[in-house]
């Protein structure tokens, strides 16, 4: 099999071209001619989400802005009696439309921030998930700064570096590493999904990273890199300039403010830099001839766009690979069984180290059973047995130690002390959650309980269900006196910690939040396995074992990590094997005998019950259809009902174009809309 692949993701038919919406025969266009403006009709998609509005729209362009109003640069244009703004996607000299046409207004800036490459993207995805191009637009252009592009036009040129293809070098523990460097150098478009072995043992991520991106720049093509959160991704640029001394790394990201983010863009845009690392939206930046697409941990629920169209950082780095030809890593600590789904399908390549090299570099990892849990005696059946706490004290002889709990808080769930009834809002229904002090809240409304009485026995007093990180280093400080304790989460006063220093401490972090310890972890404890593991969620398993790895290659090669709280059986076992490959491939062979994605696509339907139904009943003659169902919701959001639509592979093209015209046609009714996403991450 080649590097570069075979079948898989291929570039679907563009849409909205106005002559296929209205059904107008080719014949009928007609050539409009204005004295001294070449191609004088610019198409133009509006900044609108209404599903029947995702077209192209034909508009004049007058003498006195024909160079401005170039293709993929924005503008103002009227429409339904106000200004709207849109962008021109192409110019032409022909048009269907049978009257006069409307002249645009003015050009906001002459600058073309979607150039043809990002307009062929944004095309083939909202074709493949169902989406309105208008969306994805103002994911992919960020907000204008007029101050920052005025400067940036001013700057002069920069002079890029050449590069020369580097060596293999730690590549080569991996199987197809150096060919897969050698392909990308030689401006090849090798797609590969990398294992990448734990920091401490060789090849290490930054270095293989750093080489692929020298391989493709020795083609004088760009990099883009595309990570969860903004701290990896500063973490990551520092890291390749040091690697990269002539070339200038850029960092892009909403959190960075308006004029950062807009400098970034435009010096990608303009040519002035080749290599960039984002978060998920950075994924459609205008790198020019991008040879190389990286993302990092892509099962990562942060690289997952929450908004219309849903769509996953993976997917449109898969897409951009495909139309432009470049290069394709897919990579992480683990495999998740979409990246599984395009190795088996043929589309990337396998680059994983081999068995005995893995197991070499992994730490030490422990999963206590019965037999060793009955030894403790009466402490096995404790949350933290006797064996966990001689493991910390071994490890804070020597060092910082890691202790990683699922869930954030004090006592996330309580519930009666007397008959065991789970402990509900008098007000919502909600579930309550207990805080250090002890007063209890309501984790949907936020309301503070007081006096609270069970329904089911009139019991009044509360006990802990479910304890969390703030709990935990509480009962761990009194376990162990004298040692410092640092707590890591989102929702801690201070926030998420990014690293602590090689002295004796106790971390305790929710997933995610870890800290990097210099040196590494002396020993790592992951608790109630089974939360993360056992949950009835499509991909809980894989999700489990990333976190679990995650927190794990934090360790010292030396070290010991032990996971307790009764994990699912196949997903430890992976883990103790450093096995993520092989799981993945048993998950998908799963999903594919259940009709799941990535094996079939899916589409999730989300709205009022009553046209949910009427959608799903519409999409029933051609497709499986699940539902609909009434899932639970938080009392916050409306009721909705829920439909599951499912299509082989093969026919996944027809589900996207089933539910475009289903979605257009509810909208010229203006019937009430629903929520569709294609290929969700949660089903149920």
């Amino acid at each position: 099999m080649g590097l570069s692949g075979g079948a898989g993701l291929s570039e679907p038919a563009p849409l909205g071209t106005q002559g296929e919406l209205l059904d107008i025969p080719e014949a009928s266009s007609r050539t409009v001619r204005v004295a001294g403006v070449d191609r004088p009709v610019a198409r133009v998609l509006l900044d609108s989400s209404v599903p029947h509005l995702d077209r192209v729209f034909d508009y004049a362009v007058p003498a006195e802005l024909a160079e401005q109003a170039r293709p993929g640069t924005q503008v103002m244009v009227r429409f339904g009696g106000q200004e709207m703004r849109g962008w021109v996607w192409e110019r032409a000299s022909t048009t269907t439309h049978l009257g006069l046409l409307t002249q645009v207004r003015r050009v906001v800036s002459d600058l073309p921030v979607l150039p043809e490459a990002s307009r062929r993207l944004i095309d083939a995805l909202a074709a493949r998930q169902a989406g309105i191009r208008a969306d994805l637009v103002r994911l992919a252009v960020p907000q204008r700064h007029a101050t920052t592009e005025a400067a940036m036009r001013d700057q002069a040129p920069v002079r890029l570096a050449t590069w020369q293809a580097p060596q293999p070098a730690v590549w080569e523990s991996y199987d197809g590493g150096p060919q897969f460097l050698s392909e990308l150098a030689d401006g090849g478009a090798p797609r590969g999904a990398w294992c990448a072995l734990p920091p401490g043992g060789s090849g290490a991520r930054a270095q293989c990273l750093a080489l692929a991106v020298r391989a493709a720049l020795a083609g004088d093509r760009g990099v883009l890199i595309v990570v969860a959160t903004t701290d990896q991704a500063d973490e990551l640029a520092d890291s390749l300039s040091g690697a990269l001394q002539d070339e200038d790394v850029v960092v892009l990201s909403a959190e960075h403010g308006p004029a950062r983010r807009y400098r970034a863009f435009l010096k990608l845009l303009l040519g002035r830099s080749r290599v960039v690392v984002g978060t998920r939206a950075a994924a459609f930046a205008p790198v020019h001839r991008l040879g190389l697409a990286v993302i990092w941990d892509d099962g990562d629920h942060r690289l997952d766009e929450r908004r219309a169209p849903y769509v996953h950082a993976r997917t449109v780095l898969a897409l951009r690979s495909s139309l432009e030809g470049a290069g394709l890593l897919l990579a992480g600590y683990t495999r998740t069984v979409e990246a599984q789904s395009l190795v088996e399908q043929g589309w990337c390549a396998d680059l994983l180290a081999p068995r005995e090299l893995r197991r070499q570099c992994a730490p030490r990892i422990e999963v206590p059973g019965l037999p060793e849990l009955d030894a403790e005696g009466a402490s096995g059946s404790a949350r933290i047995p006797s064996l966990a706490h001689r493991l910390l004290k071994e490890g804070l002889t020597e060092g910082p130690v890691l202790v990683q709990v699922p869930r954030s808080g004090y006592a996330p769930m309580v519930a009666c002390a007397d008959c065991r009834t789970a402990a509900r809002c008098r007000h919502c229904g909600g579930p309550l959650a207990m805080l250090r002090d002890h007063r209890t809240f309501c984790r949907w409304c936020a309301r503070p309980q007081g006096a609270w009485t069970c329904t089911e026995c009139g019991g009044q007093a509360l006990r802990m269900v479910v304890v969390g990180s703030t709990r935990t280093g509480e009962e761990l400080g009194r376990a162990l006196p004298g040692t410092p304790v640092v707590i890591s989460g989102a929702r801690e006063d201070h926030g998420v910690l990014r690293s602590v220093d090689d002295s004796p401490r106790l971390v305790v972090a929710t997933p995610g939040a870890e800290p990097v310890a210099q040196g590494g972890y002396r020993a790592v404890l992951l608790l109630d396995g089974a939360a993360l593991s056992a949950r009835a969620d499509l991909g809980a398993g894989s999700e489990a074992l990333r976190r679990w790895t995650n927190a794990a290659v934090l360790a010292r090669p030396d070290a010991r990590v032990m996971l307790l709280g009764h994990p699912d059986q196949t997903v430890s076992q992976a883990f103790l094997r450093w096995d993520h490959a092989g799981y993945a491939s048993r998950e998908l062979a799963d999903r594919a005998e259940l009709h799941l994605p990535p094996a079939w696509r899916a589409a999730r339907i989300d709205g009022p019950q009553r046209e949910v139904e009427s959608l799903a009943a519409q999409l029933s003659s051609g497709f499986e259809v699940l539902g609909p169902v009434m899932p639970r919701r938080e009392p916050a959001q409306a009721p909705t009902a829920r439909a599951l639509v499912r299509a082989p592979l093969s026919r996944g093209h027809d589900l996207a174009r089933a539910l475009l015209l289903a979605m257009r046609e509810r909208s010229i009714r203006r019937e009430e809309p629903v929520r569709v996403e294609v290929d969700p991450t949660v089903l149920w």
